[in-house]
């Protein structure tokens, strides 16, 4: 049986944008799908099967990942974007948290990949997921304190469609 894009799997995440003290960017050079090889915030799949919701999965993925314990004050959520057929693999429902608490030092390097700070105006020279080059990053510029709800055709033969459903 042909598997159509309504079939795939649907996947739960978020994305956790942290600063350091001095206002650069977080992101880890991710060494696992999806993503491989690429520079993105942190961030993980919520834990579906315990009830985890997307600021407790924010708040665990932080600390998991970077070593910084933060509360679900410490974040703010400013968006989500529903991802149809991406890399026509599955669709993917990402919660966009931006962290009011900065991580006072580089993290480690852990089995996921590597950390570095990056300005702003960096991360546009980076390798970065295609997709975040329209999707993520506009967004984040725009509207990390406000919040905005979007959706996206990921479909692999076509140009990405994204449609706003709210902008606050």
């Amino acid at each position: 049986m042909e598997i159509t894009a309504n079939q795939l799997p649907f996947k739960i995440s978020v994305l956790v944008f942290l600063r350091g003290n001095d206002g650069r960017l977080l992101l880890i050079e991710r060494r696992k799908a999806p993503n491989y090889g690429c520079w993105s915030p942190i961030g993980g799949k919520l834990e579906m099967a315990l009830g985890e919701s997307p600021f407790e999965c924010a708040v665990r993925e932080v600390e998991e990942e970077v070593r910084l314990k933060i509360t679900t004050n410490d974040l703010h959520l400013f968006g989500y974007v529903s991802e149809k057929g991406f890399e026509g693999n599955g669709h993917w429902l990402m919660f966009l948290f931006d962290c009011k608490k900065p991580i006072p030092a580089l993290p480690a390097e852990i089995d996921e990949g590597q950390f570095a700070f990056y300005t702003r105006e960096e991360i546009n020279d980076l390798a970065i997921p295609p997709t975040d080059h329209q999707l993520v990053w506009p967004y984040y510029d725009s509207h990390r304190e406000r919040f905005i709800a979007l959706r996206a055709d990921c479909h692999p033969d076509r140009d990405l469609e994204i449609v706003v459903e709210q902008s606050l």
